[in-house]
């Protein structure tokens, strides 16, 4: 007994007429697709390295469209129950060749339909099941790095830290340095002042710019230091007159 013809199968369908691809170029994506879930054909034509794929992308969102919106089926329960390519009209186009001949040029022409139906329960079931223990294993999988990170934030070190632990030792303060290499320098200045018998503030030392009184003495004792032979003949002189 014959199946079911192509215009009684069941499901919901979108027709694209009149496409200007070859019906060969079509059938090599349509082929890929017939008998998939409707994730996973969608998944196919968005990287099949076709250019037919993008007019048959567009025919299978218009089909799941219809049966979601006209026949209330969930997306997600859909598959591609059937999808082929019937040929269209040809246009004939004729070009110049040697001789003064002809040559034929073929415009070929496609009718694209796609069916989508829902699942059989056992096969929805197994489906299901499948992506439900997807969603678990990636939860489980995000749980596990929140805990990690957590664990790691309570240890007081990052991966990047335990990694590479010299990029993080703090670096020492500026202002100790800098105040341990001024000490010496003052302690030692006063130190040498103190060995060489430097007068002190404290000691009553003269303040600038104010001459000492044994200075002053002692240009005085110069003035006046005369011999004594010339003293005396100045003295007796003085005495005569």
């Amino acid at each position: 007994m014959p199946g079911p013809k192509t215009n009684e199968r069941e499901g919901t369908r979108a027709v694209l007429r009149h496409v200007r691809v070859s019906p060969y170029k079509l059938r090599e994506v349509v082929d890929a697709i017939r008998g998939r879930p409707v994730h996973e054909a969608a998944d196919l034509l968005r990287f099949v390295e076709r250019d037919a794929a993008v007019i048959v992308e567009k025919l299978l969102n218009s089909a799941v469209a219809n049966a979601s919106n006209n026949d209330s089926l969930d997306p997600e329960e859909l598959f591609v129950s059937a999808c082929y390519v019937d040929e269209g009209p040809t246009a004939k186009r004729w070009r110049p060749r040697a001789r003064g001949r002809a040559a034929r040029i073929r415009k070929r022409s496609s009718h694209v339909t796609v069916i989508v139906s829902r699942l059989p329960e056992e096969r929805l079931a197994r489906l299901q099941a499948r992506r439900r223990a997807e969603n678990l294993a990636m939860r489980a999988r995000r749980v596990e790095a929140t805990r990690r990170a957590r664990s790691e934030v309570t240890e007081g070190a990052s991966r990047r830290e335990r990694r590479h632990p010299e990029a993080f030792t703090a670096p020492e303060p500026e202002a100790t340095g800098a105040e341990e290499a001024v000490v010496p320098e003052a302690t030692g200045t006063a130190t040498a002042e103190a060995e060489a018998g430097a007068p002190s503030a404290e000691a009553g030392a003269p303040a600038a710019g104010v001459p000492e009184a044994g200075v002053a003495e002692a240009e005085v004792a110069e003035v006046q230091d005369v011999p004594e032979g010339q003293d005396a003949t100045h003295g007796e002189e003085e005495k005569d007159s």
